[in-house]
């Protein structure tokens, strides 16, 4: 029987949940000096002055440092594509550009002392003017880089040959809506420590890549990678904010070598929350055309995405956005565009999914105002547009290149399910009786890509002399399973026991490279190498039991059950992993081992459909979820509970961004949810159980037919429960409500309806 598709439980849990993990802060030197930042108070200033007499006397101070005293000098955008006039030092030189902003680095003998010196540094900064809204930003009235000329840090311009396309349509349909800004929120917040010994930098760093912080502090310190080990414990959550190196990963290592002495970092929560790149944060203008009997002909999309006061990742996220626009539809018209711009606010970068469900938001959104502009069930506007099976593999318009999809399957699965027809009837009863509590529908039907920068992945296996079995990977794990997983692919070629084989990552002197993890590329790229390694080594150990049987190679067979090489027809003459090892051990011209690079021929495509129930209290606004049902093709499932665990994961964060969550600056730029009293964190109690459906429809661009599931949950949730809040409020006149979908939004969209009428 295949260990493959069966739900085994993780491997990691038993000592996360007793003893606890290994991170970044338990593990720094002992010998280690403590690093607390200075930071900004204000969004916008220029740095009239800095004194730090009074912190230089403080108890434990070892050092109070400017980036004058450090000569740093400021750089440009490590990507290209920006603005490279929008440079940034890793300590603000000569103006501070959002509230949070690293000044000064302090180091003292212990975290405490660090807290108490810090509040004696005196910064002297002269307020500029600042911009907050990315509309007002894109007027370049207050520039952030005046240098630069303009707050614009990259753009994507219309394609001039499209802009009739919506001439011959019989409706179309317009809407200007935003996809608010978000905080991460790992559960553990960063945490980074450096040491040099001879020339030599070792970097222990809480990070979805060790290889990808070993290459940027490698560059950073002006030293070969291979003078630079980063070791990457356990990670208590990243969501893909925590890639690459920051400004106080740099500075740690930094300061080590300055001063001749181990550092260590770790952050606070609210450190957190101004220091860790947000989320989201695009504004999108849809436009939707076709015809009165709802074909789809024509759409346009138009995104301002803010990127904060400097441009990172985060404004490069609208490429993405236009793979991805047209999503799950068939439209042969579609144009899009957009422009990233500074403001002084918190930077933005990757967030669990990364601009694709930017996309699937603005689509599914404006598909739900055309449905209700032409008096069509939303379901069925849908399914008159979905593209077919047969149809792939294709190219879109915006150039995804999709592998395989069955659209239409998950969206009559999940209507099936939630038994749609009942659930629109109990709709009409509430409206007809006038009810307090009304019920809202809404759906998304959605698609991704996963490993859309098309990268490769490294995966090792190699049998250990008592039979056991060890497998590196590049990728590297914050909480998803990695070593059940991958443990499972080698257990199901080499019928070792998954108690026999160890899983490792994270340390760049062990492994020799990888890609890390991010974009869901994990299963479909390191879990494929560990696979085609499996295979080669068990090819291997086929050609040893075959001399040790004096056999004809074609001739043994491995028996997974029981983990032995025979002859075939004589399975009583057997030579096991352990007998094998034994004898490789002794011979320089055997290696049960094998490493893979795996290079797919290109990305891959999740799909799924989601229904999302609400009550929305029509006296207060209140929106409470009944019932969530997805469906999440991802295709081949290797182990369907780390399934289920990766899509819940993304519900409650999907379904967070549509009701509570938003990170909030007031109109002078101080950030008002800073920490988790004000910043809404969603909870158990204000989630439904949530019901899956699976379905599985397989990759040919993989070994394993897998696809990545760690994002889709977050993109199918948010629209389907906007479209629900949206729903319920229709029979009113309702059109739109953004998100977050909070009572007061939904009261004040009632209380607007009822003016209206």
């Amino acid at each position: 029987m295949s260990i493959l598709g069966t739900r085994v439980t993780r491997t990691e849990d038993p000592a996360l949940l007793t003893v606890g993990g290994s991170y970044v802060d338990d593990i720094a030197p002992a010998d280690a000096a403590w690093v607390t930042f200075v930071r900004s108070t204000l969004p916008h200033a220029r740095i009239a002055g800095i004194d730090l007499g009074e912190v230089r006397t403080m108890p434990g101070v070892v050092a109070a440092l400017t980036g004058e005293d450090l000569d740093l000098t400021a750089g440009p955008p490590g990507q290209g594509m920006l603005n490279q006039d929008m440079v940034r030092s890793w300590l603000a030189l000569d103006r501070v550009r959002y509230v949070g902003e690293p000044v000064v680095a302090v180091v003292t003998e212990t975290r405490e002392q660090g807290v108490d010196a810090a509040e004696q540094a005196i910064i002297e900064l002269e307020p500029l003017p600042i911009v907050l809204d990315p509309l007002e930003a894109l007027k370049d009235e207050t520039l952030l880089f005046p240098e630069a000329g303009t707050n614009v840090a990259f753009a994507l311009p219309a394609d001039p040959a499209k802009a009739d396309m919506f001439a011959e349509c019989e409706v179309v349909v317009e809407l200007q809506f935003r996809n608010q800004r978000l905080a991460p929120c790992p559960l553990e917040p960063r945490a980074a420590a450096a040491r040099w010994d001879d020339g030599r930098l070792t970097q222990w760093s809480s990070t979805q890549g060790a290889h990808g912080t070993r290459d940027s502090l490698a560059a950073a310190m002006g030293v070969d990678s291979d003078a630079v080990r980063v070791i990457c414990p356990d990670v208590g959550g990243a969501f893909g904010a925590k890639n690459g190196a920051y400004p106080e990963d740099l500075l740690v290592a930094t300061l080590a070598r300055h001063l001749d002495r181990p550092m260590r970092w770790a952050e606070t929560r609210s450190e957190s929350m101004l220091g860790l790149v947000h989320g989201r944060a695009q504004t999108f203008d849809a436009k939707l055309g076709g015809t009165a009997d709802g074909t789809l002909t024509a759409y346009s999309l138009s995104v301002v995405q803010d990127s904060g006061a400097h441009a990172e990742i985060g404004a490069v996220l609208p490429f993405l956005t236009r793979i991805m626009a047209s999503g799950v539809y068939d439209i042969a018209n579609i144009d899009f565009s957009a422009k990233s711009v500074v403001t002084n606010t918190m930077p933005v970068g990757a967030y669990r999914g990364a601009g694709r469900p930017e996309a699937t938001a603005a689509i599914e959104r404006i598909i739900d105002v055309y449905a209700t502009r032409i008096g069509m069930d939303p379901a069925e506007l849908r399914r008159r547009n979905l593209l077919q099976p047969s149809q792939f593999p294709l190219t879109t318009p915006t150039g995804a290149a999709m592998d395989s999809g069955d659209y239409e399957r998950s969206l009559d699965a999940t209507l099936e399910a939630a038994d749609y027809a009942t659930l629109r009837a109990e709709q009409a009863r509430r409206r007809a009786e006038g009810a307090s509590r009304q019920l809202g529908i809404g759906l998304a039907t959605y698609v991704e890509i996963t490993n859309p920068l098309g990268n490769s992945e490294y995966g090792s296996v190699e049998i250990l002399p008592d039979g056991s079995a060890l497998a590196k990977t590049g990728s590297s794990s914050h909480g998803q399973g990695h070593h059940t997983t991958f443990a499972m692919l080698v257990s199901e070629l080499t019928g070792i026991p998954l108690e026999r084989i160890e899983v490792r990552h994270g340390d760049t002197a062990d492994v020799p490279r990888g890609g890390g993890t991010g974009g869901s590329k994990s299963l479909q790229l390191g879990g494929s190498a560990i696979w085609e390694a499996s295979e080669e080594v068990v090819m291997k150990a086929m050609g040893l039991a075959a001399e040790l049987l004096e056999a004809n190679p074609g001739d043994v067979v491995l028996d997974t059950v029981s983990g032995t090489f025979s002859v075939v027809g004589t399975p009583a003459v057997a030579r096991s992993w352990s007998e094998l090892a034994a004898v490789a051990e002794t011979r320089s011209d055997v290696d049960l081992s094998s490493e893979i690079d795996f290079d797919p021929a290109g990305a891959t495509f999740p799909f799924g459909t989601h229904l999302s129930v609400v009550e929305v209290d029509m006296d207060t606004g209140a929106v409470s979820i009944q019932r969530h049902v997805a469906c999440d093709d991802a295709g081949t499932m290797i182990n369907p509970l780390l399934v289920e665990g990766q899509v819940h994961g993304g519900l409650a964060q999907g379904i967070a961004q549509a009701l509570i969550e938003e990170f909030v600056y007031d109109d002078d730029g101080n950030p008002i949810t800073a920490n988790f009293m004000d910043y809404g964190i969603i909870s158990a109690a204000e989630l439904p159980t949530f019901e899956r459906i699976p379905q599985e429809t397989k990759t040919p661009l993989n070994p394993l037919g897998a696809k990545g599931i760690g994002e889709s949950g977050t993109i199918g949730s948010t629209p389907a429960v906007q479209n629900a809040v949206v729903d319920a409020l229709a029979h009113l006149g309702v059109t739109h409500v953004d998100i977050p979908a909070t009572p007061e939004r939904v009261w004040h969209a009632i209380d607007g309806a009822a003016d209206a009428r």
